[in-house]
């Protein structure tokens, strides 16, 4: 009864999550809905002085103070989640998507192209990721669209040689080779008989990136060479109010707890992925 009435609480497919997976899935969603929802959730626009004092303290009308203008600090945790969470998705779908297409296509093809690719993806990877995003922002600025550029094309090589790698292994398979000897076409390998067999792998994969680009980018942030001001993600919200930290200023310590709060979730997410319940009731 025990077994049958946890596979029912499993759902109609069959898959549950821990407790500490439900947890971490809440924080992520939470964020998630702040950041589609930043402009109505905001009790202030991002830039406008609402406190005379500098730094204030958390109150009932500044849950999180103010800053070291006078902002309101919630608002602009809030409005910055619009930035951290939307570059750091884009960036991670694009790296994610182009890795794994090109490994999946490098292991199948063989021979010249996949050697020559796989080289020019490790000396990609032998470069420090924060120094070679601090170049290429210097080099082509900024902006929103060249930030989530930059992130992808600094963690597309890490993707692709994971992907590669499972791929590899499962292109050696039998049933690869009867495909092979079908006629089947690189695309319907790579498509219907590898992604299946390593998606879940990758998808793993796809979390850890997206945790290592939210890092980079609050990195560069406050570095200066981020999200530039008015806009701000929370890696400039800490740059900004970094003087706070004298205070102990809320203003500076939020958005900190901000980072932490969803990269942690994500890790923990990853390392309790939704298992499936076997019904052993027959």
């Amino acid at each position: 009864m025990t077994d049958n009435a946890t596979a029912r609480s499993a759902g109609r497919f069959g898959y549950a999550f821990s407790p500490v997976g439900m947890m971490a899935l809440c924080v992520i969603v939470f964020w998630v809905i702040v950041a589609a929802f930043a402009t109505r959730l905001a009790p202030y626009p991002a830039g406008k002085i609402v406190d005379m004092d500098y730094f204030g303290q958390m109150s009932g009308k500044f849950w999180l103070g103010s800053d070291y203008l006078g902002r309101d600090m919630l608002s602009r945790i809030i409005l910055g989640a619009r930035y951290t969470l939307g570059i750091s998705l884009a960036g991670v779908l694009i790296a994610s998507t182009s890795g794994v297409v090109l490994g999946m296509a490098a292991a199948v093809a063989g021979g010249w192209f996949d050697t020559v690719l796989s080289r020019f993806m490790d000396a990609m990877i032998s470069i420090p990721s924060k120094l070679f995003g601090l170049v290429m922002v210097a080099a082509v600025g900024s902006s929103l669209t060249s930030l989530v550029l930059v992130l992808a094309f600094i963690y597309t090589p890490g993707a692709f040689r994971f992907a590669r790698s499972l791929s590899v292994n499962v292109n050696t398979m039998d049933f690869i080779t009867v495909a092979r000897i079908r006629g089947e076409s690189v695309f319907y390998l790579i498509g219907s008989e590898i992604l299946p067999n390593i998606l879940r792998p990758v998808l793993a994969d796809v979390g850890i990136r997206f945790v290592f680009i939210v890092l980079l980018l609050s990195g560069l942030s406050f570095l200066g060479l981020g999200v530039q001001p008015p806009l701000a993600d929370w890696g400039a919200l800490v740059h900004e109010n970094i003087e706070g930290l004298s205070f102990g200023a809320a203003a500076v310590i939020a958005p900190c707890l901000a980072i932490a709060s969803l990269t942690i979730s994500v890790n923990l997410l990853i390392d309790n992925l939704p298992r499936k319940i076997r019904d052993r009731s027959a």
